[in-house]
């Protein structure tokens, strides 16, 4: 089963009769087994889901999905989940993040970023960097954000973005978002830069058009940079031409030292190591007993080996103050 809100590649629609079975079996068998992350740099005007596609061929691999989508406007930070890895993908999802954006000032779109229609434009406006500092001010901590109609999320089964190019405008409920940091960090009108830290789902678009709305003057995106995601930060990213240079030269062996474990999107959760035979019956399903758990919550599970802990997957504890399997990970990979 699919991970929810991963994009996965490499498998096909199932079909009736033997002959469409076989076919499907031997397509979903194309590419190689890769097993790990990388934290792509993504460049501006692709899709994420694009981008991933373009990664998966570098890699050739059979299996592949992203850990939260960019916009095409925006570049930065898109983890990449290859094989076993897209099981740990809702961590990804789920994690906060943090961006750089520009703004232009004046000019309101029906999209909030520079791909839009204008709206609304103000050419006489005089705005001082105390009045934008004031302005952030109100969007920092847990406030509220109503979806805009140019996103991926679903009413009824339809996209947004589907309604909004057919020239449809229906009600989105507002869902409740985290802005931890938010500081103005360049103001040079008609443009102004700023720098935030958000939780999951926080749309910057719907940021930049509240604040122009609060300025008088109206604002949209015209730059939009993630700098960290799931616990990859800009240093740790690669461009799809350094990977594909990368390809050249150094081969699949290459592209595959980029890889980082499967395990580093969890580790804020407490590890557990558990011995050959426990972790056998964690695989069989079984619930067990092992020392120094916690008393509740989600933990990353490790097997002892001679040579080294090797990462099985995510266990949870159950009300007998034992650790049970949630999510595991192949055999013999980390």
């Amino acid at each position: 089963m699919t991970p929810s809100g991963v994009t996965t590649s490499g498998e096909t629609a199932s079909g009736a009769g033997r002959g469409k079975r076989g076919a499907m079996r031997g397509r979903r068998k194309s590419g190689r087994e890769v097993h790990g992350l990388l934290a792509l740099d993504k460049a501006p005007g692709l899709s994420s889901n694009a981008a991933l596609q373009q990664v998966k061929r570098i890699f050739q691999a059979n299996k592949a999905g992203h850990g939260g989508s960019l916009d095409p406007l925006a570049t930065g930070v898109l983890p990449l989940c290859f094989g076993e890895a897209t099981k740990v993908s809702q961590f990804l999802l789920d994690s906060d993040k943090r961006y750089r954006t520009r703004l232009k000032l004046g000019v309101r779109t029906d999209t909030g970023d520079s791909e839009g229609s204008e709206i609304e434009v103000c050419e006489d406006f005089g705005v001082t960097r105390g009045q934008v500092e004031e302005s952030l001010a109100a969007f920092r901590g847990e406030i509220e954000q109503v979806p805009p109609m140019h996103s991926a999320v679903k009413v009824k089964g339809t996209p947004l973005y589907k309604l909004a190019r057919s020239g449809k405008v229906v009600d989105r409920e507002p869902r409740k978002v985290t802005v931890y940091e938010i500081a103005l960090t360049d103001f040079a009108p008609p443009e102004i830069e700023i720098e935030l830290a958000c939780s999951k789902g926080t749309y910057i678009r719907t940021i930049a058009d509240e604040l122009g709305q609060m300025l008088g003057c109206g604002a949209h995106v015209v730059a939009l940079r993630r700098l960290r995601a799931g616990g990859f930060g800009e240093e740790d990213c690669v461009s799809a031409d350094f990977l594909e240079r990368e390809s050249a030269s150094g081969g699949l062996a290459g592209l595959d030292r980029h890889l980082a474990p499967v395990d580093r999107p969890l580790q804020g959760l407490p590890a557990v190591l558990l011995p050959e035979i426990a972790a056998k019956q964690l695989r069989s399903g079984q619930a067990v007993l092992v020392r120094h758990l916690p008393a509740e919550g989600l933990v990353r599970m490790y097997r002892e080996t001679e040579a080294a802990e090797r990462f099985i997957g995510i266990g949870v504890i159950d009300d007998d103050g034992r650790v049970a399997p949630k999510r595991l990970i192949g055999a013999n990979r980390n």
